[in-house]
């Protein structure tokens, strides 16, 4: 059974009434801006053993009719084809799947906002197939002068030039698929259009890292800075707290600089007058009260910075980061003194690509090994072959270790195989005919319509859900997909699974 460090019900009483009494402060209108992931927070649920990634749809059901939800999403994002990692898809691909998730439990987005839009010909295509599914979008293009230029910022030519979003609740939480998605400016934009009908309105920002009441060092705190080596976030004491109050808390880095630029538009926006004296004080972050075993958050957090450090070298391979983003994390790494081989997958996967290679068992001269750890803390390797990929062994292995069935038994029908490998060699003319994990998992369900072991072994799958794993390669797309699919923490060593540029 898997260990836990975080009373997720404690965090939800406190991170409510966090947000209640920060909605009665104002007395009108608060934007509420959503930092990091509204939906499926993987990553707070690693290096939070016991966190809901979905926690905050529950806080959206507590607000229930007090509050609705715009999302924001940066036209360069949707330009560029910006993914998500977790999920694997674009940033306008995760806000219609976001859309879908909280229709799905009754929560409806009020509008959906394209900030810095600049007549991206990607995202005008966005805003248009939004629109002619019933949705609202409001355009909101770059406020001029911005930074530094306050007087134009808060004019009929900075925020008064974008159209304002007709709210009717109290709250308005405001959303968006990651950072830079203009959730801020969408905010302040709304408080300058309302106090200009002489409405009341304030600003919070509902973040859970890094966690304000943590030392900066500790590492759910570092493992934080890891997941946005990409973005050089950096934790920091907020100066402005310590000044203000006599205490320590930490921020980061783009909050902290960004907080004499906010002060100075809140104090023009709400005539002199700014609710906050520090950018920690803005925030409703209740996530430290909620750790019950320190030990335990530690360990989790130091396993979220190594896998961190296998998908940003995979991600230098592939030529998505710079080295830049790595050696941050490697520096992390010496700081709590971690090594790459203390997730304990790793060693097995390779030692299982080693032995593919004695056996001359891989696939086009490459021999892959992967290797899971069950929640017992049983390790399960697999590896390539002619016939399937090393992700697809493993995970066979596993289920079959789950059910109690001999490792000899062939889950597989070996006509339903050699009818796959037939179709990707002739129909689909690929030249490498090996099952990847999904293929094997279509093929899994095939077979368990006719032979009862098979059946009773696919029962197991939801069994893998949270548990680790490592490969020896970068997992084709095939493989990748099926790996996030089951809810695997999957990460790779950053070696091709092929020797030529492309590998589908």
């Amino acid at each position: 059974m898997r260990k836990t460090g975080f009373d997720n019900q404690r965090y939800l009483e406190a991170q409510s009434a966090a947000i209640f009494e920060r909605a009665e402060r104002f007395g009108g209108r608060l934007y509420l801006e959503f930092g990091g992931k509204l939906l499926f927070d993987y990553h707070a649920a690693r290096v939070l053993p016991g966190y809901d990634p979905n926690v905050k749809l529950e806080l959206l059901r507590r607000l229930g009719d007090r509050a609705e939800i715009l999302l924001c999403i940066h036209a360069g994002a949707i330009e560029r084809r910006k993914v998500r990692g977790d999920f694997g898809i674009t940033y306008d691909a995760d806000a219609l799947k976001l859309i879908d998730d909280l229709g799905a439990h009754g929560l409806e987005v009020r509008g959906v906002v394209i900030t810095r839009f600049a007549e991206q010909a990607s995202a005008r295509s966005f805003q248009h197939r939004l629109e002619r599914r019933g949705l609202r979008v409001y355009l909101h293009r770059a406020v001029p002068g911005y930074p530094g230029d306050v007087d134009t910022i808060v004019s009929d030519r900075g925020y008064g030039a974008n159209p304002r979003i007709e709210t009717a609740h109290p709250i308005v939480v405001v959303t968006g698929p990651g950072p830079g998605s203009g959730k801020l400016a969408t905010c302040l934009s709304q408080i300058y259009h309302d106090h200009c009908r002489g409405e009341r309105a304030g600003y919070a920002k509902f973040e859970t890292f890094p966690i304000w009441s943590l030392p900066l060092r500790h590492p759910v705190n570092l493992a934080y800075e890891a997941a946005t080596a990409d973005l050089g976030d950096v934790n920091q004491v907020d100066p402005y707290h310590l000044e203000a109050y006599g205490r320590v808390a930490v921020n980061y880095n783009r909050d902290i600089e960004a907080f004499p630029i906010v002060e100075r538009i809140l104090q023009r926006i709400l005539n002199g007058v700014c609710p906050y004296r520090s950018p920690t004080d803005m925030g409703v972050n209740r996530a430290g009260d909620a750790i019950t075993d320190d030990a335990i958050v530690r360990e989790a957090a130091s396993q979220e910075i190594i896998r961190r450090y296998y998908r940003l070298r995979c991600e230098y391979a592939l030529g998505l980061v710079e080295s830049a983003a790595v050696e941050r994390v490697e520096r992390l790494m010496k700081e709590l003194d971690l090594r790459p081989e203390a997730r304990r997958v790793v060693e097995p996967a390779r030692a299982a690509a080693r032995e593919a290679e004695a056996r001359g068992r891989g696939s086009d001269g490459i021999y892959c090994g992967a290797a899971i750890e069950l929640a017992d803390g049983t390790i399960i390797a697999g590896k390539n072959s002619e016939l399937m990929h090393a992700a697809s062994s493993m995970i066979l292995n596993a289920i079959k270790r789950l059910a109690g069935l001999p490792d000899p038994l062939h889950l597989l029908a070996p006509d339903v195989i050699a009818s796959i490998h037939a179709l990707k060699r002739q129909a689909l003319q690929e030249t490498h005919p090996g099952l990847n994990l999904n293929e094997a998992l279509m093929a899994l369900a095939i077979s368990a319509s006719a032979n009862p072991s098979a059946r009773t072994a696919m029962e197991r799958l939801p069994d893998l859900r949270g548990c680790e794993a490592h490969l020896t390669h970068i997992p084709t797309p095939g493989d990748e997909t099926g790996l996030k699919k089951l809810g695997l923490n999957a990460t790779s060593d950053p070696n091709f699974p092929s020797k030529g540029l492309f590998f589908g």
